[in-house]
């Protein structure tokens, strides 16, 4: 990411990007599968605890990503290649649709108050796309201009989360499971496709590939 110039193509292309890495449609399914026993003032109660911690946790990180890449000397090809990886493993899991029991089916009681910190709030709705573009940018802000932008958006895309999260019994009326899991399976395979560029991009920053491959 260029912030030498603010434009549309890049407040645009970080959007996109904050959207998937941040947005709701990861933490969606999980999100309606671990809280469907609750009444809907308890989902309501664990969708904003969910969102105030992606949200937190997106600020710590743009304003320590930079420090933490300098003391751990790592570079921006190091991160994305990380981030790549552990965003495949999340993505070829959604990709395979629901195979997993749930917890109460194995007699296991479920916290509202853990769950809404894992996994729902990370690794699904902060989620390694958003974590990896989180460090990046961090470490490629040039001016406080740079740096408004990208917590503006940050707190553009958690007020998202919060509207969705805080409605999700109306907008789950309007949802059909076959649905859901059909998308939950074609976002999985766009996502992988996702973590495959980050994975790239991050050997070409690292000139493990050439320029040209990478992109």
């Amino acid at each position: 990411m260029d912030f030498s110039v603010i434009d549309t193509g890049l407040v645009t292309k970080l959007l996109l990007l904050l959207l998937i890495g941040m947005g709701p449609k990861i933490a969606l399914v999980p999100f309606l599968e671990m809280t469907k026993n609750f009444d809907a003032k308890t989902k309501v109660a664990i969708g904003k605890q969910m969102v105030l911690i992606a949200l937190v946790a997106a600020l710590i990180i743009f304003a320590a990503g930079s420090l933490l890449m300098r003391l751990l000397h790592i570079t921006g090809g190091a991160v994305a290649v990380a981030g790549g990886i552990v965003l495949a493993l999340l993505a070829l899991k959604m990709a395979a649709g629901p195979t997993e029991k749930a917890h109460e089916d194995l007699g296991i009681a479920i916290d509202p108050a853990k769950i809404a910190v894992f996994p729902l709030a990370v690794p699904y709705l902060l989620n390694p796309v958003g974590i990896t573009v989180l460090i990046l940018a961090s470490d490629e802000v040039v001016s406080i201009a740079s740096a408004a932008l990208v917590v503006g958006l940050i707190l553009v895309v958690a007020a998202f989360d919060y509207l969705v999260f805080t409605n999700i019994d109306t907008l789950a009326k309007r949802m059909k499971p076959a649905s859901l899991v059909i998308s939950e399976v074609v976002f999985g395979i766009l996502l992988t496709a996702v973590a495959v560029q980050l994975f790239v991009s991050g050997l070409g920053r690292l000139g493990i590939l050439t320029a040209t491959a990478a992109h």
